[in-house]
């Protein structure tokens, strides 16, 4: 009987509680029309950005530079260098600060706080969910970057191995730009407009690439998150996605232990 009113006032473990919050949160984020058009978003800007076609005019001298640049670059020469996948991270913060702004709106984070102390259950669910989403939107956006490709005219000649690794790189990479965006969400929780901005701001790497202006095509940059995203191209190996995977691990920690702190020492409404 003993044992029995133990189990019944058990405290639940990390993995539960954790299970439970990303259950629901994949629940809400799949019953999102959002979601499901951001998808689609990430599909079709591969089209738009090359709608010039052919060699004559086009952004790009081979098709698969829609998916990613043929190698680093901090510093942007022309649209076709900026134009790849990397513009997911700009939309996909865009659909996390919506998605969790609503949070806020609805009252949910009041009730849920109610009866949920663990605050880094909260970061981590978000960051986790968010970070789904994004990859998401790289599937559809290799998918509509494929489509485009093929009809674009353009020389479909890449190493195989290296658009593997670029296109895992930048998945990687998901990680990381969606800790920010969450962690950027919790900091204005209650000025929505400039969350928003904030993270459309540092999802196009306008800081690092300002810097990189600066101080040129340095490996430095990679410590940041735009810098190691522009790891992931089409001269990458496995060493390129070891720093995506590095850098993107790193930032997440970071932002989710600071989220965590800020909503247990702030007024998380």
């Amino acid at each position: 009987m003993e044992n029995a009113n133990t189990l019944l006032f058990e405290k639940p473990s990390f993995f539960q509680r954790l299970k439970g919050m990303l259950g629901v949160d994949f629940y809400r984020l799949f019953h999102t029309p959002l979601f499901y058009i951001f998808l689609g978003i990430a599909a079709v800007i591969p089209a738009l950005v090359s709608m010039g076609g052919g060699e004559e005019g086009s952004l790009y001298t081979t098709a698969w530079q829609i998916i990613a640049a043929e190698s680093p670059l901090y510093v942007i020469r022309d649209m076709g260098d900026y134009a790849n996948m990397n513009m997911v991270f700009i939309f996909g913060g865009i659909m996390v600060s919506i998605f969790i702004g609503h949070d806020y709106t609805s009252g949910y984070v009041k009730q849920l706080f109610t009866t949920h102390a663990k605050k880094e259950d909260y970061m981590l669910s978000k960051t986790l969910v968010s970070a789904f989403s994004m990859v998401c939107m790289c599937v559809t956006y290799f998918l509509g970057g494929t489509v485009s490709g093929l009809f674009s005219g353009l020389s479909l000649s890449v190493n195989a191995g290296s658009l593997i690794c670029a296109i895992f790189g930048k998945m990687l990479m998901s990680l990381g730009w969606a800790s920010l965006y969450t962690f950027i969400n919790i900091l204005f929780r209650r000025k929505f407009g400039i969350s928003i901005a904030l993270c459309f701001v540092l999802g196009t790497g306008i800081p690092v690439i300002g810097a990189a202006a600066l101080v040129g095509n340095s490996a430095a940059l990679n410590i940041f998150l735009y810098g190691s995203s522009v790891q992931a191209c089409l001269s990458s190996g496995v060493l390129s996605v070891l720093v995506c995977l590095a850098c993107s691990c790193a930032w997440a920690a970071f932002y989710n232990a600071f989220g965590a702190f800020l909503l247990y020492h702030r007024d998380v409404y």
